[in-house]
This record gives structure tokens, sequence and C-alpha cells, in this order.
């Protein structure tokens, strides 16, 4: 059986990467440009963190969140509700022997990085922190 990043968990190829990068790109560019006939979505700003593609890059996996992060919930449906005029667009732009199948999903990890942050401000853990300093 041939090596694959799937498999192997290795990471993604440089394929994968390279990809999954032209994808955010180009999503952004559409999203950004208001090219989708939704009202709804066209209002919104979204920002496109990452895209992740599978081994084959059959399946793009995109990490979204609405500017200020406010409405995530309607952001998901309308970018769903509009999923296949998205990927027409996303093909049209790049040359892929496949256009690929769209899935978005909430990005979390600014959210993460706020709680890091806020634990990181405590007293005792700043207190520890310093402690281990000394």
């Amino acid at each position: 059986m041939a090596k694959n990043s799937h498999f192997t968990g290795s990471g993604p190829s440089q394929r994968q990467l390279r990809v999954g990068e032209l994808i955010r790109r180009t999503l952004a560019d559409v999203l950004n440009r208001a090219d989708v006939h939704d009202p709804d979505l066209n209002r919104m700003s979204i920002t496109v963190s990452e895209v992740r593609t599978s081994p084959d890059l059959k399946i793009a996996t995109a990490f979204v969140l609405p500017l200020g992060g406010e409405k995530r919930q309607e952001a998901l449906e309308a970018l769903k509700r509009n999923k296949g005029e998205l990927r027409r667009a996303v093909s049209k732009q790049m040359t892929l022997k496949f256009a690929p199948d769209l899935k978005f999903v909430l990005d979390e990890s600014f959210d993460r990085m706020d709680d890091t942050r806020r634990l990181l401000n405590r007293d005792d853990v700043r207190r520890d922190l310093s402690e281990d300093d000394a």
C-alpha cells in the first residue's frame, strides 16, 4: 500500500497544503467580492482562516469565522446553503481535476487563544510561573 498521510499520521502533504491555501484564498476572494447570489451571505464579512483538504483533494474543509465572531451559526448556515455556488466559483478560478466538496466548520482557534490568554493572566498562574523562573 502506498504511503498516504491519511493513514500514516505524518500530516498533510505539500500538495494538500498548497491546494488548501489556494482554495482558502479563492474562497475568501469570492466571499469578499460578494459573488454569491444570497443577500444574507453577501451582508456578512467572513474570515476563512484555513482550508484543509483530504489526501485525494476531493474534500476541502474550510475553517470560517464571521467578523467580530457574532452570528456564527447564521454565517455557517448561509455558507452551507450556498455550498454548490461557492464550489462552482472556486473550481472556476482553479485548475483542479475535480472541484472539491466544500465543508464549513466554525474556527474556534481564536476562542482557544482567548481562553489561554485569560488563563495565563490569572494571579495564581502568574505567581506559579514566576516561581518557576526563580
